[in-house]
């Protein structure tokens, strides 16, 4: 780890670099083990230098919410990427734009839209994530996406050039789209609708209640698991997992949660064997007793 280009980023970058980070933490799985490189890009002026100092020379991935990530228990021999506070702005550009960072989590921007009487922002107040991620995955809920409220989206690839890419460039799929996975999303613009304000409350607070309701919360899990097989069947991942998996099933401390059978839970210690362990069973299972092959909607860094 003394080498002479580590100790230059060190140099450069001081705090805001550390080496052998811990990322057990940063993730609601509570699981993972070291990067050998944790930047934390507190400016785009300052994102742009690390870029162009590493040179490309090292994998990069972007660590946003930690909520829907599991971590390898083995070091990461790259860099993992916090963005900071300047990529956690938020404002209105006339009546009905946002323009967000990616930083900033869906709560946060559902509530802004909320204060500003725009409709269509509704279904992000229960999605645990932020708008980089949202954007990455084209996450949504409720039968609404981000592709549904997106105008445009500001990225910098590995060499640092600066994009915008307008939505009628993107293609976007259920939980995917065709952007490179060599861009950072800077920030992104978002077009609402005007609509009465006790009209945009109470559907916020109607969708939120129901996703309390039939989802985990306040325990150390990260999410849906697996993608809805919506080209294979009708069926939802859910049912598709309970016909085909004893659902007490458990690796260690990873389990099935009682509560929606598509979130896997750390109940304590569980390690990312454990974890990776029962994602691989159930999708053996249901791969065995449906001829389905799951598509895992969590990240998984190793």
């Amino acid at each position: 780890m003394k080498t002479e280009y580590l100790k230059n980023l060190f140099d450069t970058f001081g705090e805001n670099i550390k080496f052998d980070y811990n990322l057990k933490k940063r993730t609601w799985f509570n699981i993972g083990g070291k990067t050998k490189i944790f930047y934390k890009a507190e400016s785009l002026k300052n994102l742009v230098n690390f870029l162009k100092k590493i040179n490309d020379k090292e994998k990069i991935f972007i660590l946003g919410a930690g909520s829907n990530t599991l971590i390898s228990d083995e070091l990461f021999d790259g860099v993992v990427v916090k963005l900071g506070k300047s990529f956690n702005n938020i404002s209105l550009l006339g009546e009905d734009l946002i323009i967000a960072g990616s930083a900033v989590s869906d709560k946060t921007l559902s509530d802004f839209a909320i204060n500003n009487s725009l409709s269509g922002f509704e279904f992000l107040s229960g999605i645990p994530g932020t708008v980089g991620g949202g954007i990455k995955m084209n996450a949504g809920c409720f039968g609404s996406e981000f592709k549904d409220i997106l105008i445009s989206v500001q990225a910098v690839d590995k060499k640092g050039n600066i994009i915008t890419i307008p939505k009628k460039d993107i293609n976007f799929e259920y939980r995917n789209n065709n952007l490179s996975n060599d861009l950072i999303f800077l920030s992104a613009s978002f077009k609402g609708v005007k609509a009465d304000l006790n009209d945009i409350k109470n559907k916020t607070i109607r969708l939120r209640n129901e996703k309390e309701r039939n989802q985990p919360n306040r325990i150390k899990t990260s999410g849906s698991t697996f993608k809805n097989p919506i080209s294979q069947t009708n069926k939802k991942v859910w049912e598709l997992i309970k016909q085909s998996v004893p659902l007490d099933k458990s690796f260690g401390d990873a389990c099935i949660s009682e509560k929606h059978c598509n979130f896997f839970v750390n109940k304590g210690n569980a390690t990312f064997k454990d974890m990776k362990d029962l994602i691989n069973f159930v999708t053996d299972n249901v791969y065995k007793k449906t001829g389905i092959k799951l598509e895992k909607e969590i990240k998984i860094l190793e």
